[in-house]
């Protein structure tokens, strides 16, 4: 987790839509309201401000045998405070991690 986010920022996922979209709701959480906004995008209102989301489906990765399918995640702040900023996305990144054994 960081410590701070930009108002701007994207990330290389490690997952497929399917799973993205049975997370994001968990992800979001009791931080407001949500809806999907297109195809591969989300609005989620965070205080008087918003958060959107949009993604779109990258090439998998492949190392040996290992086949991952991956996500490429912009998120754009919009009248979100840096303090907000923080206080929504740490738990929305506890939601996403993905433990290992």
């Amino acid at each position: 987790m960081q410590s701070s986010y930009p108002e701007r920022f994207e990330r290389d996922m490690g997952t497929t839509e399917a799973e993205w979209l049975a997370a994001l709701p968990r992800a979001i959480g009791p931080a407001g309201q949500w809806s999907l906004d297109g195809e591969r995008s989300a609005v989620v209102h965070v205080g008087a401000g918003i958060l959107r989301i949009s993604w779109t489906i990258l090439p998998e990765r492949r190392i040996a045998l290992l086949v991952m399918k991956r996500l490429a995640v912009s998120f754009e702040f919009q009248g979100v405070d840096a303090g907000q900023r923080l206080a929504f996305m740490k738990p929305f990144d506890l939601a996403m991690q993905r433990g290992g054994g």
